[in-house]
């Protein structure tokens, strides 16, 4: 039998090739949905690192702890604590951002800090909007401006008093350039006016030793690292960044109360994951968070401390971050502040 060779036109042949082209593709597309699918079901299967943007005893320390014994219960593998401290926290946010997907690298950071640095750094290897998959809210925790005891000013307004007084020479130490405090105080000498001169440190821990030793006369962080050290006389709390008194330290009055309306400095804390990480494994992180927040045992330590529980799904936490993006960005174009 004799067979004759099919003739196709020129235009044909690359028609032919797209049309091939398109199936591979769908079949690679099914395969890796499949694969994420079987991934994000069986997870987790191993241990989980949870990256902490600051050294040991400031708030990322004590926020870490409080949830992930709990969530490691819950989803049956332990939780790996992994400080990573240094440039303002950006050290550890590039590390997750170019972590592997999975589920098995997630950072915990406050979504505050993580929009000013966004605007401050000149120089950034990763970009919060395109790099990070947020995976929930935890909680919004005032910032607090405290003294050493020797440091003659009972309250702000003494503060700025003094600060006029001695230009230059009263320094204020933070977790490092970029966080919550640094630009909570920041924020307050644009109000305030005030004299003051920062000085960053690698986390809330290192900041809190020199202050309690008298190194340097003023220290700002969360409320739930600092409460701790002013209850037992180290520190002298002159004022919290909430609209409205603590519960859990009614005696130190607001930046409001002090003669500075409608100032506030809190910061909102969250867990971010590499950006692409399967929305199924987001949704088991973010669902086994819930349960831990709704545990008595850690909302008691959460709300003695000072912090507020503020549980958020993801779509909460990336409209959250949006929001906070902005409003940062202008803070920090009104101090002028920049890190090359």
């Amino acid at each position: 039998m004799n067979t004759r060779p099919i003739k196709r036109s020129p235009g044909a042949i690359p028609h032919l090739l797209a049309a091939q082209f398109v199936k591979v593709l769908v079949c690679m597309v099914t395969a890796a949905f499949i694969s994420g699918a079987a991934q994000a079901q069986s997870y987790p299967t191993k241990p989980i690192r949870m990256v902490v943007p600051f050294a040991p005893g400031g708030t990322g320390d004590f926020l870490s702890r409080s949830i992930t014994a709990r969530m490691g219960e819950l989803m049956g593998q332990q939780f790996i604590i992994d400080f990573r401290p240094g440039a303002g926290t950006t050290l550890a946010a590039a590390l997750v951002a170019s972590a592997p997907a999975d589920g098995y690298t997630v950072l915990i950071q406050s979504f505050t800090t993580q929009a000013i640095n966004q605007s401050l750094y000149q120089k950034l290897t990763y970009d919060t909007r395109r790099d990070f998959a947020p995976a929930g809210l935890i909680a919004v925790i005032p910032v607090v401006l405290a003294a050493h005891p020797s440091l003659p000013a009972r309250n702000v307004k003494e503060l700025v008093a003094l600060s006029h007084a001695r230009r230059g020479k009263i320094d204020f130490a933070s977790p490092g350039i970029g966080t919550a405090s640094h630009f909570g105080v920041e924020l307050f000498k644009l109000v305030s006016k005030a004299d003051l001169t920062h000085i960053p440190y690698k986390g809330a821990g290192p900041a809190i030793v020199d202050a309690m030793a008298g190194l340097v006369p003023l220290v700002t962080d969360h409320i739930t690292s600092l409460t701790p050290h002013i209850a037992a006389g180290k520190l002298r709390g002159l004022a919290i960044g909430r609209a409205q008194r603590s519960e859990a330290a009614p005696q130190w009055p607001t930046f409001a109360e002090s003669g500075y309306p409608d100032f506030e400095a809190s910061s909102w804390w969250g867990l971010l994951a590499p950006a692409r990480t399967p929305p199924a494994v987001i949704t088991r992180l973010n669902a086994e968070m819930k349960r831990a927040l709704e545990d008595a045992a850690v909302r008691n330590r959460l709300l003695s401390h000072g912090a507020t529980i503020r549980y958020g799904t993801p779509a909460q936490s990336a409209e959250l971050l949006a929001s906070e993006l902005e409003k940062w960005a202008k803070v920090v174009k009104a101090t002028g502040a920049r890190v090359d």
